[in-house]
Formats: structure tokens, C-alpha cells, sequence
């Protein structure tokens, strides 16, 4: 699904996109049912989601771009922990985070791998972006912020040479990064549809009550 939604996006469509789970996760899909596809179709209730953007620079120089409508996260790539430094709209939030990684979440992903590191879950219409770290070891206490839509947040990897990091946006993966950048790029987006009753927003709130 999510490269289904890439590939809209990347192609500049406006399309809409309807998913039947025939997997076994799905949280943007559909239950799956063919009968009356077309009526489902036509009483579907759309959903608008806009990616991070994440400009990531390597240790040699390399520059990549990518669009991620999940998340964006860092991890370290060896048996050594990542030394990461996080800036906040150009300020010095955390000068130093040792950590298996770190990653930043779109509202519709925050109930993926954020929800999996114990970040918060984020309501749609909330405008913010939960900052969660993966495996903190110091600041140990240290549980990750929740950020307007508008920061942009970026990760200087300390100790490259020795801490090798890679990053991941969606199913793009650059390997040895030393500065990556992410923010929300508005002037992007993507319709999902769901059917009557189980709209991402409510889906997100029934998340939120899941023992």
C-alpha cells in the first residue's frame, strides 16, 4: 500500500486510493469484501495525508531526497550504539542522544513503528509530528517530544566513522548518512479511502483505547 501511495505521489496523480488487506496487518486498508465494490467505492470517505520530505547527506558527500508517508528514522548499523545530535528549527534540542536510533513520525504512522518504540499516537487533525528515539541509553529518561507540523528537525550522527548510521524513509533506505534533514512538505498529498465507519481518524482514536 504504501508503495502504491508512492508511486501516486511521485507521479503527481490525484487519485484516489482505495486498499483491501490481503495481508495480515493493513491499517490503511480495507477489510476485504469484492461484493458491491463499486457501491463501497462510491460511499468511501477520503482521508488526505502529506509526506515528510527527509534530505539525507553521507559521509561521502552523497545527496538523496525522499518522500516517506510513515516515518523517517535513523538506526545504527553495527553493534555500536548511534551518537546523534537532534536540532529543532535550527536549535540544539538534545547535543547528544546514544541510542539504537531515533525516527519521526507522520500522524497516520504514528501508530506503526512509532507506536512500536512507545511514541505517542497522533490524531490526524492534531498538526504535530511525534520525535521518538529508538532504544534511548542516555539521556536514558529521555521519551522523545511531540513537534508542530511546521519543524524541521535534524540529526547530525556523531562519531561517524566509528557509529555508522543509516536512514529510512518509507522503503528508502541510504546506508553511512551524516546529516539528515525532515520536515512536512505540504504542498505534496495523497487521498486514501475507507469505508463508512473506519476512517484513519477513527481508526487512529481506536488505537489510542487498545489494551
Amino acid at each position: 500500500m504504501l508503495e502504491t501511495l508512492s508511486g501516486v505521489l511521485e507521479a503527481g496523480l490525484e487519485t484516489p486510493v482505495y486498499g483491501m488487506n490481503y495481508g495480515s496487518v493493513g491499517f490503511l486498508m480495507n477489510p476485504t469484501d469484492e461484493e458491491n465494490l463499486p457501491e463501497r467505492l462510491w460511499h468511501a470517505q477520503a482521508a488526505t495525508l502529506h509526506p515528510l520530505r527527509m534530505n539525507a547527506t553521507t559521509v561521502r558527500g552523497e545527496h538523496f531526497e525522499a518522500l516517506a508517508l510513515n516515518d523517517v528514522y535513523l538506526f545504527r548499523q553495527t553493534r555500536q550504539a548511534a551518537k546523534l545530535r537532534i536540532d529543532v528549527d535550527g536549535l540544539v534540542r538534545l547535543p547528544e542522544l546514544i541510542c539504537d536510533g531515533a525516527l519521526l513520525a507522520t500522524p497516520a504512522g504514528s501508530t506503526a513503528y512509532n507506536l512500536s518504540a512507545h511514541g505517542p499516537i497522533v490524531p490526524l487533525s492534531g498538526n504535530l509530528l511525534p520525535l521518538t528515539p529508538i532504544c534511548a541509553f542516555r539521556p536514558r529518561r529521555w521519551r522523545g517530544a511531540l513537534l508542530p507540523s511546521s519543524a524541521e528537525v535534524s540529526f547530525t550522527v556523531l562519531e561517524q566513522d566509528k557509529r555508522p548510521v543509516a536512514a529510512v524513509a518509507d522503503s528508502m533506505e541510504i546506508r553511512e548518512v551524516a546529516h539528515v534533514s525532515v520536515r512536512e512538505d505540504r504542498s505534496q498529498s495523497v487521498t486514501v479511502l475507507f469505508d463508512p465507519g473506519q476512517t484513519l481518524s477513527e481508526r487512529i482514536a481506536s488505537e489510542q483505547f487498545n489494551a
